[in-house]
C-alpha cells in the first residue's frame, strides 16, 4: 500500500511538472489534460494555447493587470486593450474617454476621437523592422559572421514559430548597429507581431518564456551584449493623422513662440546698431 501511494505521488509530482506553459512565464497551468491560463483582468483569466506564441493582446492586457490592475492611464503605446476572442486587437480601442483606431500590432495610427470614432477594420501589419544597438566588443565583430549566427540563433530560438517568416539582417560596424526587418513569406500570412513582440522582450532582457533563458546571440565566440533598441511596425495602408491634434499644435505654438521671440531680438539687435551708426556720423 504504501509503494501505491508514494508510486502516485511521484506520478502527481511529474504530472505537475509536466504541466506548464513554455511560451508564456505567467501562466498557471494544472490538470489533466493540462490547461493554461493567464490572468488579464480582476477574476478574468484567459485560456492559453501554449504551443504557439501568446498574442500580444492578451500579453498587453497581463502586463497592465499586473502594474496598475488594468486602470486605464493618458499612455496610448500602454493601455489595457481590447481583445478579440483569438487574441487579436480590436480595431478600436478607448482609454477613459477618448478612442483611437489601432493596426494588428496594437498601434495607433488615427487621430483620437470620442467613443462614436468609427474604425472599419483592423489593418495589418506587414513588416516589423528593429533597429539595435550593442555594446563595444574587443576586436570588433565580423559582419559577416554577424549575419549568419544571429540568423541561426533566431532560428533556435523560435523555430516553431518563424518558419513562414522571412528575415532579414543588415550589419553597420561603424555605429555598432544591426536593422532585422521581419515579414511574412508570399505564400502565409502568420500573425508576425506576436514574434515582434516576444523579440524586443527577449532583447530588452524580459523574456516571456519560460525557462526565463536570455537571448543572448554569440558572434564569432563573442556575446553581443544590446544596449539600445527601436521597433517600428509598417502597415498595409498609411496611417490617417491629419496632424491636428493637441499635441501638433503644442509644438507649432513653441515653434511660433520662438520665431518671434529671434524677431524681437533681431530687431532691437537692428534699432541698436541704427543708433549707434547715428550717433558717429553726428560727432
Amino acid at each position: 500500500m504504501w509503494i501505491a501511494l508514494v508510486l502516485a505521488a511521484l506520478a502527481v509530482g511529474a504530472s505537475s511538472q509536466s504541466c506548464s506553459c513554455g511560451t508564456m512565464k505567467w501562466a498557471t497551468c494544472d490538470g489533466d489534460p493540462c490547461t493554461c491560463t493567464l490572468l488579464v483582468g480582476s477574476n478574468e483569466a484567459q485560456t492559453l494555447n501554449c504551443k504557439a506564441l501568446i498574442p500580444k493582446c492578451f500579453l498587453m492586457k497581463a502586463e497592465m493587470y499586473q502594474s496598475t490592475g488594468g486602470k486605464p492611464g493618458d499612455n496610448d503605446a500602454i493601455y489595457n486593450p481590447d481583445c478579440e476572442n483569438n487574441g487579436t486587437f480590436k480595431a478600436k480601442q478607448c482609454n477613459t474617454e477618448k478612442c483611437w483606431c489601432v493596426n494588428s500590432a496594437g498601434v495607433r495610427r488615427t487621430d483620437k476621437g470620442d467613443k462614436d470614432l468609427k474604425c472599419e477594420k483592423l489593418v495589418e501589419t506587414n513588416l516589423v523592422s528593429f533597429l539595435l544597438t550593442h555594446k563595444p566588443v574587443d576586436g570588433g565583430v565580423d559582419a559577416n559572421k554577424l549575419k549568419l549566427d544571429l540568423m541561426d540563433a533566431i532560428n533556435k530560438r523560435y523555430s516553431n514559430f518563424s518558419k513562414d517568416l522571412k528575415v532579414d539582417i543588415k550589419y553597420y560596424p561603424e555605429e555598432r548597429q544591426i536593422t532585422i526587418n521581419v515579414k511574412p513569406r508570399e505564400d502565409n500570412r502568420p500573425d508576425l507581431t506576436d514574434l515582434g513582440y516576444y523579440i524586443e522582450r527577449d532583447v530588452k532582457l524580459l523574456p516571456l518564456f519560460k525557462p526565463q533563458e536570455r537571448f543572448e546571440p554569440m558572434v564569432g565566440g563573442k556575446k553581443l551584449e544590446i544596449e539600445n533598441i527601436r521597433v517600428d511596425y509598417m502597415d498595409e495602408e498609411p496611417p490617417t493623422f491629419s496632424g491636428k491634434s493637441p499635441q501638433g499644435w503644442a509644438i507649432a505654438c513653441v515653434v511660433i513662440v520662438v520665431l518671434i521671440i529671434l524677431l524681437l531680438i533681431l530687431h532691437c539687435a537692428r534699432k541698436s546698431w541704427i543708433r549707434r551708426n547715428t550717433r558717429r556720423h553726428e560727432r
